[in-house]
C-alpha cells in the first residue's frame, strides 16, 4: 500500500496496480477543464486504451477496470466523477453500469460543464477511401453531438488491412480538412473517395474492432472511443 494514502482506500483485486490507479486519479484532476465532450471522451478513451494494451487478457483488464472504477470513487473528486461519467459514456460496456452507479454516488461532487453530452451522438456521412491495392480500405464517418450543431462535429477514422483487420484507428476533429485532403489527393488520382452506406459501415467495424487479435499499439488510444462509435451505426 501506498504511504502516501491516509486510508486503504477501496479493495483492490490487483493491489499491485495501486500506484497506477492513483495516477490516473491524479491525473483526472484535470478533465473538467478540457473545452467540450469530444476532448473529454479522446481523452478518457487514452486512458482506457492504455489500460487494454498493458492488460494480459480480458480478465485481467475488466479487474483493473473495476478497480479504477473503484478508486475514482473513493477519491470524490470533480475529475473522478467526470472520468466516472465518460467511462460510463463510452467506455467497455461491461463496465459501463459500474461506472455510473460511482458516479451517482458522488452527487455532491460538482459535474463538468459537457457532463450531459458524453456519448450522446447522432452518426452523419460514411466515406469509403480507398488508396490502392495494398494499403486496405479507410473507413471515415462523421458524427455530431445530438443538439449541437456542428459544434463538436468529428469523424473515426479506421484502415482496414486484408481481413478487414484493423491497422489504423484515429478520432479526427477537424472533418472538412480531412475530406478536402482527401479529394485533392481524388483529383490527383492518388485514390478514391465514394459515400459509403452506414449500416455496411457499422457492420465491418464492429466485427474488426471487437476481435480477439491484438492490434498495432498505435491503435489502442483511439479503440474505446472507436468501439462506441461504432455501436452506434446503423
Amino acid at each position: 500500500m501506498s504511504a502516501r494514502r491516509s486510508s486503504p482506500g477501496p479493495e483492490l483485486m490487483l493491489p499491485g496496480l495501486r500506484e497506477v490507479y492513483e495516477a490516473y486519479v491524479r491525473e483526472a484532476d484535470a478533465l473538467p477543464a478540457l473545452p467540450g465532450p469530444l476532448q473529454a471522451e479522446v481523452w478518457t478513451s487514452a486512458q482506457l486504451g492504455a489500460l487494454e494494451a498493458a492488460a494480459p487478457h480480458e480478465q485481467g483488464r475488466l479487474a483493473a477496470l473495476g478497480d479504477l472504477i473503484g478508486c475514482l470513487r473513493a477519491a470524490a473528486t470533480p475529475g473522478a466523477r467526470a472520468f466516472l461519467r465518460a467511462i460510463a459514456a463510452i467506455g467497455p460496456v461491461k463496465g459501463r453500469a459500474a461506472a455510473g452507479r460511482a458516479a451517482g454516488a458522488l452527487g455532491g461532487v460538482p459535474a463538468a460543464p459537457w457532463e450531459g453530452s458524453l456519448g450522446r451522438v447522432v452518426p452523419g456521412q460514411a466515406w469509403l477511401i480507398q488508396e490502392g491495392p495494398l494499403d486496405g480500405d479507410r473507413l471515415v464517418c462523421e458524427f455530431r453531438y445530438e443538439g449541437a450543431g456542428t459544434a463538436g462535429m468529428h469523424a473515426l477514422a479506421v484502415r482496414l488491412s486484408y481481413g478487414d483487420a484493423p491497422s489504423e484507428v484515429v478520432i479526427v476533429g477537424d472533418v472538412p480538412a480531412l475530406m478536402a485532403a482527401a479529394r485533392q489527393a481524388m483529383q490527383a488520382e492518388l485514390c478514391v473517395v465514394q459515400p459509403y452506406d452506414a449500416a455496411a459501415v457499422g457492420a465491418r467495424l464492429r466485427t474488426a474492432l471487437n476481435g480477439a487479435e491484438p492490434l498495432p499499439e498505435a491503435c489502442y488510444p483511439a479503440l474505446p472511443l472507436a468501439r462506441h462509435r461504432a455501436s452506434v451505426l446503423p
